[in-house]
């Protein structure tokens, strides 16, 4: 079994990875935009741009949320990944509104000629293949390592995958209008593409934006305060269980509740209780950081 070290490591070449990978991406859109002036490739730049610096983002926020407790951090430092995933939902807004802006020029005010040639296609079906492999490759590891900042480079990668296809999509079109000119007005299609990626980002970084706030703001899993207390229960020798607070921080989760006992337990009696009702709680969250405080059955005269 792979040791807390090691799983750490591993999580900051998962991100590492993702860097170089964002890296390699943001350059060759950059390029093949500019040379043929393709607003949806150099829109695509600017997502991949963000992209780059939300990678970097991401495994700064791993390397630091690793860090075990001290005196200052009582819950660790996973908190780092809701900032980071919160920085990144920013990035990719500012995003939307500098493609919109373009796009919008460019339909209303000012024609540019796209020049489209094979070296747009290159570049953007070798951005989608690189995108799936890291997006699963991100997605893997966010899983297992139950990883929020992870989850969101993933989210970034596998919305990079529909806004290419979108962006090939609008490049086809412009090359139809310079075959057949009876459809000439395909030529908007590449400034149309580009605000479709600037639809598809926004709805992602609303969809993260969302979560990520709900992580800074200690919001528990949906359901689980109420299965727990279902199932803790339903242990023997617990009357009630009440006052359940649960709080995620990064890729941990913290859970305290309060249970009532017999009361006149031996010490050892009630320290297996505990154990039962922790094993219990573990089954419906893997991995937590369980707290039980248990409390007699008050006296009834």
């Amino acid at each position: 079994m792979a040791t807390t070290k090691e799983n750490e490591t591993h999580k900051s070449n998962v991100a590492l990875t993702s860097v170089l990978a964002a890296v390699g991406l943001t350059g060759m859109k950059v390029v093949v935009g500019v040379l043929t002036g393709s607003l949806g490739i150099l829109a695509e730049a600017a997502h991949s741009g963000l992209d780059l610096i939300a990678a970097l983002i991401t495994y700064l926020a791993v390397r630091i949320s690793g860090k075990p407790a001290d005196s200052d951090h009582r819950y660790g430092h996973g908190k780092v990944e809701n900032l980071s995933a919160l920085f990144e939902t920013l990035l990719l807004l500012v995003t939307c509104v500098w493609i919109i802006y373009e796009a919008l020029k460019r339909l209303l005010f000012r024609h540019i000629e796209v020049e489209v040639s094979v070296w747009s296609f290159v570049v953007m079906i070798t951005s989608i293949l690189v995108d799936i492999n890291r997006s699963r490759m991100l997605y893997g590891a966010a899983k297992k390592y139950n990883s929020q900042a992870l989850e969101a480079d993933a989210l970034h990668f596998s919305t990079d995958i529909w806004s290419s296809s979108v962006v090939i999509l609008g490049l086809i079109c412009v090359k139809l209008s310079e075959w057949f000119p009876a459809v000439s007005f395909l030529k908007l299609a590449d400034s149309i593409a580009a605000m479709g990626v600037a639809v598809i980002v926004i709805y992602v970084s609303i969809e993260l934006g969302i979560r990520t706030v709900q992580g800074l703001l200690d919001t528990a899993p949906k359901g689980m305060p109420e299965d727990i207390k279902h199932a803790v229960e339903q242990v023997k020798g617990v009357n009630d269980c009440h006052q359940i607070r649960i709080r995620r921080s990064g890729p941990y989760l913290f859970i305290d509740a309060h249970v009532l006992v017999e009361p006149h337990q031996t010490l050892e009696e009630a320290h297996l209780l505990i154990d039962k009702i922790e094993t219990v709680i573990l089954k419906i969250a893997p991995g937590a950081d369980v707290t039980i405080h248990p409390e007699p059955i008050p006296h009834v005269d």
